[in-house]
């Protein structure tokens, strides 16, 4: 793999995180050959602009300033890898467990990794797969 692709490849995951913390979603959407997020915790896949745009609007209801910070980032082969800290304020309804947990208020910070696959001899993104701890975010607000 050439280091100047891989150097576009971390660009593009930094370009990506940064544009979710704004809710450019047009731009993130933009980062993608196909927009895929296959989420590790839970299992849940979102397969298509349609559902990774439905995906953001729903992640962002409960946590409307959702942000990451990037901790470390590497590309490999045709992946790049990314530690992260997820934080955000709990003010909307989350569902999660069967169940639906009202606002608290309470913010959160959990550490994260995500896997990023690109298309090959490409700087696009093909799928996103975030991995944490299950219910990682309900126990760090305390609802666990």
């Amino acid at each position: 793999m050439s280091e100047s692709l891989n150097a576009a490849r971390i660009q593009t995951v930094r370009d990506h995180m940064a544009l979710e913390c704004t809710h450019e979603w047009d731009a993130v959407i933009d980062t993608f050959a196909h927009p895929r997020y296959e989420m590790h915790a839970t299992g849940t896949v979102f397969d298509g602009e349609e559902e990774v745009r439905g995906y953001f609007d729903a992640s962002r209801a409960s946590f409307p300033d959702l942000a990451n910070e990037i901790i470390a980032i590497a590309a490999a082969d045709d992946t790049v890898l990314v530690e992260f800290w997820l934080s955000g304020t709990h003010l909307g309804d989350l569902k999660a467990n069967g169940k639906v947990f009202p606002p608290t208020g309470r913010k959160f910070r959990v550490r994260m990794a995500a896997t990023f696959e690109f298309a090959p001899h490409s700087d696009k993104i093909i799928c996103e797969r975030p991995y944490s701890a299950t219910d990682a975010k309900l126990r760090a607000l305390g609802l666990l």
